[in-house]
């Protein structure tokens, strides 16, 4: 019986199988075996099911590891609307050796209990004492508070912006403001149009970059919309409507006085992780010293 070379038949890319058949030129002969192979049970194919496919074009970066960063930790949060002006009754040292305020006020006190905290012209200060009956109560200043902010510069009668600490069912009709104070700015102008005000500020240029076109600032605890910057004088400006102008302290005071300003807390937040690294800015971009 003649046997030809066997024949190699079937897909690799298929699941059918590979065969190998014996032909005989004589007729009626005895069916040829068949000899089968499953071509996905080959040990190469194996290998390449159990490899992830990789383009010769990837290349994936080291994983970075995240700094610590330390933050003071957010005990009250404030809005920015100003709830009413109080009036400075006793300013001075206090018999424990510290420096002490007792303000006149009426509406802050609803619900008032000691160790509650109070904005006072944007300065989140804690209430040591409180009589419903004077219509008063009374916070205690530190050092660094009285270092960082326009406080100790005020006298008796002068009117100060008082704000509760924000509560989980408040409406935010301002913006998040801490009562952290971060530096202060002297007025430069108030610029009367129509029944608005305009009023502008200078501050150091190291707070300014924090300081944007239609972004929030808090000045003397009122959340407020900047209009314009002006990085030349180290000035910003926004303006005060009438109904604002009535309820906050801003227009009472003269140029060069001082203001409390606390600056938008994204702005540091976005600077603080460029700085360590992280996010990649566009093209023409860079990071703040």
């Amino acid at each position: 019986m003649a046997i030809s070379s066997p024949i190699f038949c079937g897909s690799l890319g298929r699941t059918r199988p590979l065969f190998f058949r014996e032909h005989s030129s004589a007729s009626g002969s005895i069916p040829p075996p068949v000899i089968s192979i499953g071509v996905r049970r080959l040990p190469f194919f194996t290998y390449l099911r159990s490899v992830p496919p990789i383009s010769p074009l990837f290349n994936p970066r080291p994983r970075r590891s995240i700094p610590a960063i330390a933050a003071a930790p957010v005990r009250s949060l404030f809005t920015g609307i100003v709830e009413e002006v109080g009036k400075i009754e006793q300013l001075g040292p206090s018999a424990d050796g510290g420096f002490e305020m007792t303000i006149a006020a009426s509406t802050v006190l609803g619900g008032a209990s000691l160790g509650d905290s109070i904005s006072v012209n944007g300065t989140c200060l804690t209430v040591t004492r409180f009589d419903h009956q004077a219509s008063n109560f009374s916070v205690g200043l530190s050092p660094e508070t009285l270092r960082k902010t326009s406080l100790g510069e005020l006298g008796v009668n002068s009117p100060v912006n008082l704000e509760r600490a924000l509560r989980p069912d408040s409406r935010m009709g301002g913006h998040f403001v801490q009562g952290h104070i971060d530096g202060t700015g002297e007025i430069v102008s108030f610029e009367p149009e129509g029944d608005s005000l305009w009023v502008k500020v200078r501050t150091a240029s190291d707070l300014l970059r924090y300081v944007v076109p239609k972004g929030f600032i808090a000045v003397d605890g009122t959340s407020l919309t900047v209009v314009k910057v002006y990085d030349e004088e180290n000035c910003f400006d926004f303006m005060l409507v009438a109904y604002t102008q009535q309820n906050v302290v801003i227009p009472l005071k003269k140029v060069g006085d001082k203001v409390n300003l606390e600056v938008d807390i994204l702005g540091k937040y976005v600077e603080r992780i460029l700085k360590a690294g992280f996010g990649y800015a566009p093209a023409g971009v860079h990071s703040p010293p």
